[in-house]
């Protein structure tokens, strides 16, 4: 049986470039490549790549990406926009849980949301945080983005969805959030690539900023640093806050 991010991905690429929460792709990228001290030379993973709009933005900016994603539908879409830019990227269908990479990339990002955190349980979680790892060399960067914890505490996760959403745009209803296990269970509706509409069940796994400082020093990981997430306009003036749903964290490899 197919997983909720497995259907979700099924058949949705066109559609999933026109969501409110996509639009953000250069800014984001301004702030990798400033991250990354412009050096040109180094060699990226994107895990969780998605239709591949980090990776593409950043190799038509001279860098070498590498994508990987676990729907083929989304790398289907990642690999006809890379063609029509006429632009040669690699990108691979794998599982984040279960990467063959060995200390073969300079930098990792893993942004919106790109497997980590949808998984099932906190032990997948944590298996593609330690694939990320495993992925890098010794004094690399890690750049990614995940659902920040505070956030559910002060503010409806409906009402942020709803303000965000424009109206062809995938729709979330929240079916209560776990305090236990800091999960928010949803009804997600969506249209696909063929104007067929679904809803699905999902959930998703909110973290504390400390929970994630602890899991990355666990593997190895030093100067982590966690910042509020703006899409679009990802920043190191941003003070995580109670106001932000993603937040941004930056950690080196030891």
């Amino acid at each position: 049986m197919k997983q909720w991010y497995e259907e979700l991905f099924d058949n949705y690429g066109e559609s999933y470039d026109k969501e409110s929460f996509t639009q953000g792709t250069l800014g984001e990228c301004d702030f990798i490549e400033k991250e990354l001290g412009y050096d040109k030379s180094l060699n990226i993973i994107d895990i969780g790549c998605g239709t591949g709009r980090h990776a593409i933005e950043l190799t038509k900016r001279g860098y070498t990406v590498t994508g990987i994603d676990l729907s083929e539908s989304q790398l289907k879409r990642a690999r006809e926009k890379a063609r029509m830019e006429n632009l040669k990227i690699t990108f691979l269908k794998h599982d984040a849980r279960n990467l063959p990479f060995d200390g073969e990339f300079d930098a990792a990002i893993m942004l919106c949301e790109g497997g980590f955190p949808l998984m099932e349980t906190d032990e997948m979680n944590f298996e593609i945080l330690k694939n990320a790892a495993k992925s890098l060399k010794s004094s690399s960067k890690f750049i990614f983005t995940t659902l920040n914890g505070l956030f559910p505490f002060f503010h409806s996760i409906d009402d942020f969805h709803e303000k965000g959403t424009q109206k062809d745009n995938a729709h979330y209803k929240s079916d209560g959030f776990d305090l236990m296990t800091m999960r928010d269970y949803n009804t997600t509706s969506y249209t696909d690539d063929d104007g067929k509409e679904h809803e699905i069940k999902c959930n998703e796994r909110y973290y504390m900023p400390s929970e994630i400082s602890w899991l990355l020093k666990s593997l190895g990981f030093k100067n982590i640093e966690i910042f509020g997430a703006r899409i679009g306009a990802y920043s190191r003036e941003d003070k995580l806050t109670t106001e932000d749903y993603e937040m941004l964290v930056i950690a080196e490899k030891e």
